[in-house]
């Protein structure tokens, strides 16, 4: 079990320091709480280090990179890949950590915002037509941020024009950090490809956030998202959309990290 643990120079603190971390079915998880998600990406702001980008994942995004080596190698490249699922905080824990809670999208976003207040500009780039601009009124309503800028994009990959419409609408703003609100793997895949183009300290994937913090969608209640029974809930209001990412996906995920626990298989 000790062998799933390793340290890795991490490149977003200063002075430079160990972070741990630990594998799941061969993805890295940084065994990291929210507050220090929130110093490390204020780090990386002061520092104007361009290039930084955070995978906020659970089992779909774990599920996924098994199937799709591009996007395990997105994963494991990320600046930080923080455990968005109690099942990765239970792995966690397993390797000695001591995880109390999940690094859940929406509560990072919200917790940021309200300890940061004014001091940095966001950009809000995701979410239906008018949702990233819905969710920038509401949170500089309630926490006095700053909103450099919005962009909902067409539910299609952008094209050239687009893209380079896109990179000069950012640069621009010139904001400190961009949250980014796509689902899993997409929302990973665009910050890789944008990462050295948009010139942004850090980009931060966090899905459903943008529908959730608007009331777009309902989230669950407090105690089944804090017991690991999101996911049940999720799918039950929307079973079409989520059956197989829980059914299927889910049982493929107990299925393989139980064979990795009992060492009957094993990832690099």
């Amino acid at each position: 079990m000790d062998s799933a643990i390793y340290n890795r120079q991490a490149s977003i603190d200063s002075p430079q320091s160990i972070a741990k971390s630990f594998k799941v079915l061969g993805v890295r998880v940084d065994a990291v709480q929210i507050p220090e998600v929130i110093s490390r990406i204020t780090g990386w702001v002061e520092e104007r280090r361009a290039g930084n980008y955070i995978a906020v994942t659970g089992m779909h995004g774990i599920v996924e990179a098994q199937q799709n080596q591009k996007f395990f190698t997105i994963l494991n490249q990320a600046s930080l890949v923080v455990a968005d699922g109690m099942p990765l905080i239970w792995i966690g824990r397993r390797y000695g950590f001591e995880l109390r809670r999940r690094v859940y999208g929406p509560e990072l976003l919200d917790t940021f915002c309200r300890a940061t207040g004014g001091r940095y500009s966001h950009f809000f780039y995701g979410g239906a037509p008018g949702v990233a601009e819905k969710l920038g009124e509401i949170l500089q309503r309630r926490f006095g941020i700053r909103v450099g800028g919005t962009y909902s994009p067409p539910f299609r990959p952008l094209n050239a024009f687009e893209k380079c419409r896109l990179q000069k609408i950012v640069r621009n703003a010139q904001p400190d950090v961009l949250w980014v609100g796509l689902s899993t793997p997409k929302q990973e895949t665009w910050m890789a490809e944008f990462r050295d183009l948009l010139g942004v300290p850090v980009m931060i994937g966090v899905g459903a956030a943008f529908d959730f913090l608007t009331g777009r969608t309902s989230q669950a209640p407090h105690w089944m998202r804090e017991h690991g029974l999101e996911w049940f809930f999720r799918l039950v209001t929307e079973p079409r959309r989520l059956w197989r990412r829980y059914l299927i996906g889910g049982s493929r995920f107990v299925w393989q990290v139980a064979l990795e626990m009992t060492g009957v298989s094993k990832h690099t």
